[in-house]
């Protein structure tokens, strides 16, 4: 119970800013929300703030132990197929039911059969896993294989534009972002954690970042292609974002749909520890209780927050898009960058891989440092993002140079910072981002340049968010080289001082 209180209180205070300015925006004469809206976001609030707390909890004591147990012990096997097919069965199988996946996947009616379009992104993410394995294994540079496939995904891009069918991209680059939900994170980067821990060398830390970064390529690569060769496009209807008069019944609603939801794809992750358990693990029954105990935390609090987000949040979001594109370009911008430096506070995920990377790295990535970066990432992404609604112009304009930095830096910054860069952005496009960032985004883009143009200009703005942390993360890398470079020249210019002292005193 203190942990759990301590969670909350951590979540409070991730979660009150965003809160805070919703509220300051809706005393503001421009927007004239009804009692029902207010009262729902509140609700919605409150529930996103529960949720995240036994979220970070369950956590903590269940699906981070799981994916390391796991993980080590597929690898202790030392039969590389078995670990790779299982692998890739299970990022699949996850990535399928991975609620984020599913709430973006329904603000897209597909001409082709949306089914496909789920399967094809889950084969994605289950074929990069295990590429994320097979360099773990064969210690290989996680920055070269990154270049490989995006040199590949902007080959895609420019034959999608040679064809015509240029509008799927920004949709390609979200599925990307998405699939590295609140579920897949933790468990992922545990794998990782396991596997590099019995395979890896004297590297090992390092080498457990990096799955989270290629488990976000694979969607991208995967959608590209099936836009390729399906031989059909994307069409968009703006989802229903009124605010019902009987709050009860929607919260209820949607509580029992997302719970369905939530069992489906954390009931995957059990059955399948439940095997390895049997099989190899043969763990003693307290850790399995505590283990037990945290899957319930991770259930309820996953349900409870994605409830408040879909029913709180994305009515709210679109609302505010809409009102606000009406007035200043450039106050619309700047209130753009404050939600998204506030939104990422709000994000579940953001706060384990925060706790991970501190852990792993020994404390020499701390996580002020890693929040800093990330905020002043995505806050800029949601800028960009408004800039690039205001103006109507591709999202490939963004993309391609921003992947082209985020690589180059990749040639100078220590291996360790471009693993957690690259994990980092698939991290902080959570549910925050498709749930209230991306709404807010569609209001703007509706009100500016009309529905036929969302799929074009509002769809990326999730891949923009997964792309600028690569850039600020990995900034931090430089700005720790150059410090240890100054403090070895003042270690050194100590050296020399004292050498010059001892030389005037024996003349």
């Amino acid at each position: 119970m203190k942990e759990l209180l301590l969670k909350i209180k951590e979540a409070l205070i991730s979660a009150l800013p965003i809160t805070a300015i919703v509220y300051l925006l809706a005393l503001t004469p421009l927007f004239e929300f009804s009692t029902s809206e207010l009262i729902t976001f509140s609700v919605g609030a409150v529930l996103l703030i529960l949720g995240i707390g036994l979220f970070n909890l369950g956590a903590d004591i269940a699906m981070t132990p799981i994916g390391t147990h796991v993980g080590a012990g597929l690898a202790r096997q030392r039969k590389l197929g078995l670990l790779l097919a299982v692998c890739f069965v299970l990022g699949m199988l996850i990535t399928v039911a991975e609620p984020d996946l599913q709430v973006l996947a329904k603000q897209v009616a597909a001409v082709m059969n949306g089914t496909m379009l789920v399967y094809a992104v889950g084969v994605g993410v289950g074929a990069f896993l295990v590429i994320a394995i097979l360099k773990i294994v064969f210690k290989r540079s996680l920055s070269q294989i990154l270049m490989l496939f995006y040199m590949l995904l902007f080959a895609l891009a420019l034959i999608m534009a040679v064809t015509g069918k240029l509008n799927m991209l920004p949709m390609a680059f979200d599925s990307g972002g998405v699939t590295t939900g609140p579920i897949t994170v933790p468990f992922i980067m545990a794998l990782g954690v396991g596997v590099a821990g019995v395979l890896g060398d004297r590297k090992s830390k390092d080498s457990s970042f990096g799955l989270v970064a290629l488990c976000s390529v694979g969607p991208i690569l995967a959608v590209l292609l099936l836009g390729i060769f399906s031989g059909s496009d994307l069409s968009y209807q703006v989802p229903d974002y009124a605010v019902s008069n009987d709050i009860i019944g929607a919260f209820t609603h949607t509580l029992v749909h997302t719970a369905k939801e939530v069992a489906v794809a954390l009931g995957l992750i059990v059955v399948f520890f439940l095997i390895c358990q049997l099989a190899f693990l043969h763990l003693p029954k307290r850790r399995l209780l505590k283990i037990a105990l945290g899957v319930i935390f991770t259930y309820i609090g996953l349900v409870i927050f994605l409830t408040g987000v879909n029913v709180g949040f994305m009515p709210i979001g679109y609302k505010l898009g809409f009102s606000l594109a009406g007035g200043n370009k450039w106050i619309l911008t700047g209130i753009g960058l404050i939600m998204g430096v506030l939104v990422v506070l709000a994000e579940p995920a953001i706060h384990v891989l925060n706790q991970q990377v501190e852990e792993v790295t020994g404390g020499l990535v701390t996580r002020k440092a890693m929040i800093a970066g990330l905020c002043i990432g995505v806050g800029a992404s949601i800028a960009l993002s408004v800039i690039r609604v205001i103006y109507d112009f591709s999202l490939v304009y963004y993309i391609i140079p921003g992947y082209f930095i985020s690589l180059a830096l990749s040639l100078f910054v220590p291996p360790m910072y471009t693993a957690i860069a690259f994990d980092s952005g698939g991290v902080a496009s959570g549910p925050m981002t498709s749930g209230f960032i991306l709404p807010f985004i569609t209001g703007v883009c509706v009100c500016l340049q009309g529905v036929e143009a969302v799929l074009r200009d509002a769809f990326g703005v999730v891949a923009l968010v997964a792309m600028t942390p690569l850039i600020t993360i990995q900034l931090l890398g430089f700005r720790s080289i150059m410090e240890r470079r100054v403090r070895e020249r003042r270690a050194m210019k100590k050296i020399l001082d004292a050498d010059d002292q001892q030389i005037i005193h024996f003349m």
